[in-house]
């Protein structure tokens, strides 16, 4: 079956639409829906041309605390030769729309919707737009946590055709997750998956752990349990989950239903610093 992505809608609401949405934040999840992607919430970054964004998580105390996810936008001969301030922070790069050129060091990739690169801290990569069409894609980065024994990963770069979903047991393959890096491999201290649900596909119980998620719904759409509220979300919409906050989904069709999901994982729990209660 061919993938589909969605891409944010920009422009914006007309004003005889109606104010009344889907958005929402409480105390343990977000839902940002895709008519909030309009072009008045976008941002622009120091060292991007060309380039717009869509900051839809960064860590704020008591809620989030481990990652940021954009949501960028390249025009034709945008880009940056230098796109990460943080020597210390790691990176996921999702592309939903259009193409791009990624370089790492001296080796150049150019990647298409479906397209998924690994950029571990210190790693020195570029990115430009050498197309006529505009490109999109998810930046999703995150403070990398070193643990005794461990080096840092290698950069991985791979798309969603090449790597085969694995289906979760007992589900007669109506959910699957597409893995991009080794999830047995404790180098890494954040996983950024493709979760896949084919109609009538559910998590038959409220997940409740310690990763805090985003999930932004690259096709279709279901009903999801956030904490106590069952929230329909379709293509285009993002959640933010807190750790511990409850989740299930029910995907219902007609078509299948696809998100893209982060999570933290594999080290201890922080006794001090943000996030925790020692000093």
């Amino acid at each position: 079956m061919t993938a589909s992505y969605a891409t944010p809608p920009g422009g914006l609401p007309p004003q005889t639409a109606l104010m009344t949405g889907r958005a929402i934040f409480t105390e343990a999840y977000c839902v940002i829906p895709r008519g909030c992607f309009s072009d008045i919430v976008t941002s622009r970054l120091p060292g991007w041309s060309g380039t717009r964004m869509w900051l839809i998580a960064r860590p704020m105390s008591g809620f989030a605390e481990t990652f940021s996810q954009y949501v960028m936008e390249v025009a034709p001969g945008g880009g940056s030769r230098a796109p990460e301030p943080e020597a210390e922070a790691e990176g996921v790069i999702f592309v939903t729309g259009g193409r791009i050129r990624l370089s790492i060091g001296a080796d150049i990739h150019d990647l298409g919707p479906g397209g998924y690169a690994y950029l571990p801290p210190g790693t020195a990569w570029q990115l430009a737009n050498e197309t006529d069409s505009t490109a999109h894609f998810h930046w999703i980065r995150k403070l990398y946590e070193p643990a005794p024994g461990l080096a840092a990963p290698s950069p991985v770069v791979t798309s969603d055709a090449a790597v085969p979903p694995v289906a979760m047991p007992d589900t007669d393959g109506r959910w699957a997750t597409t893995r991009f890096v080794d999830p047995e491999d404790p180098a890494h201290d954040m996983h950024v998956n493709i979760v896949t649900f084919e109609p009538g596909g559910t998590i038959p119980f409220e997940e409740t752990h310690v990763m805090e998620h985003g999930l932004y719904v690259l096709e279709g759409k279901a009903v999801y349990r956030l904490n106590r509220d069952w929230v329909e979300v379709e293509a285009g919409d993002f959640m933010w989950l807190r750790a511990f906050c409850p989740q299930a989904c029910y995907a219902a069709g007609p078509g299948r239903f696809r998100y893209l999901l982060y999570k933290d994982a594999n080290r201890h729990a922080r006794l001090r610093g943000v996030g925790a209660f020692g000093r």
